[in-house]
């Protein structure tokens, strides 16, 4: 409401002042102390470059080059964006292609030349190949490069930038690699109003005839507890997700929430109405989709991943903070074992509280959920404003 100037007011603003709804609901990154910030980094050297244990196309363990890129970041970013992704955060608006290089080459010395390593994951806060965001000449390098050199190369993509033109030229480039797809949720409804993510389950499903017409493999991301929903429903949601989309699929890694800056769902966090995913969640649904993704004992119909960053910390999926690392590292080596003995002999006290909020979830109509802190003293949580 503005004020009219004789103390009346209206619901109808300056005209003057008029500001886009997206600058009011995620504005803090548009701010100028914000823009500063991310061009305080350093253009030459990525986000961040490390190596992880990882499974080959074939089943083969190896070792695997992870290169989060500082590029200009997500198209759908500048746009709207979604509301749990913070990616905006690693990003630099002048980044050329000059840095681009500059950041492969920094990957290369920090890794030894990706000594040891048969895969390399290259990720840019948005779709590798669109041309807006990343200059061709450099997507063509890291492509022809992995390539050249053997390396298995996992690049990410929005649904609809996985146009017929564009997947005919990566796979000319590095045949047979594979292309992840954060589809979030195989539900229109939580794409569009959980997850504001900008294209529907249909994009994604021609995304991936595409992706199969090139000969180039399916990675697909789905996000457990989207903002708006509650455990036991993100628990539910999730099994049936996986099942719809495991044909599809090459790969489905499970990315519980966590809750990053300057985000929607971090504004949730701080006001008390979000809590981060149980680890016993993340349990129950591997246990859930093992037989789904296994029938009949059969070879598996994908692969399921399930890699929960900044696991056992208060932003991240966590329990009770006495079992969070043995459930954590349990969950970690299924990703690479598949093997449902990994969870054999965990247990915790907080496991009991974990099944009654899920249970609780689904018999009362409570959008947000009833979960409380699952650290310290319960009645001062109750208590306090």
């Amino acid at each position: 409401m503005t004020s009219c100037g004789s103390g009346c007011s209206t619901a109808f603003p300056n005209p003057d002042r008029t500001v886009k709804v997206h600058h009011l609901v995620k504005a803090p990154e548009n701010t100028e102390s914000s823009v500063s910030f991310r061009e305080s980094w350093d253009a030459d050297e990525p986000a961040t470059v490390y190596v992880t244990p990882e499974r080959l196309p074939n089943g083969e363990e190896c070792q695997a080059a992870t290169v989060i890129f500082r590029t200009k970041g997500c198209v759908w970013w500048w746009k709207s964006g979604c509301t749990f992704c913070g990616y905006f955060n690693d990003v630099r608006d002048d980044v050329t292609s000059d840095n681009l290089h500059a950041q492969w080459e920094y990957a290369k010395r920090k890794t030894n030349d990706f000594e040891g390593c048969s895969m390399v994951k290259v990720y840019t806060s948005g779709t590798f190949f669109e041309d807006r965001e990343n200059p061709l000449d450099w997507q063509e390098t890291i492509l022809t490069e992995t390539h050249e050199r053997g390396f298995h190369l996992i690049v990410e993509a929005r649904a609809e930038m996985c146009t017929p033109d564009k997947m005919a030229w990566v796979a000319e480039r590095h045949p047979g690699c594979t292309v992840a797809i954060g589809l979030e949720a195989y539900d229109d409804e939580v794409l569009k109003f959980h997850c504001n993510k900008g294209f529907s389950t249909r994009q994604w499903e021609r995304a991936v005839k595409t992706l199969r017409e090139n000969d180039l493999r399916v990675k697909t991301y789905l996000l457990f507890k989207p903002p708006f929903m509650s455990e036991g429903d993100a628990l539910e949601h999730c099994v049936r997700w996986v099942a719809d989309s495991a044909e599809a699929s090459d790969e489905i890694s499970i990315n519980p929430m966590n809750i990053q800056k300057r985000t929607i769902v971090e504004r949730m966090f701080r006001h008390r109405e979000y809590r981060p995913p149980w680890l016993w969640s993340l349990v129950d649904l591997i246990r859930r989709v093992h037989p789904v993704i296994n029938p009949n004992g059969t070879e598996a119909v994908t692969r399921l991943l399930v890699h929960p960053t900044a696991a056992g910390k208060i932003r991240g999926a966590h329990n009770c903070g006495n079992c969070d690392r043995r459930v954590a590292a349990a969950i970690e080596r299924y990703s690479v074992s598949a093997d449902l003995g990994e969870f054999e002999g965990l247990a915790c006290e907080c496991e009991a509280r974990w099944r009654c909020e899920c249970e609780l979830d689904l018999a009362l109509p409570i959008p947000l959920g009833c979960g409380l802190d699952r650290r310290g003293d319960v009645v001062a949580a109750l208590l306090s404003p």
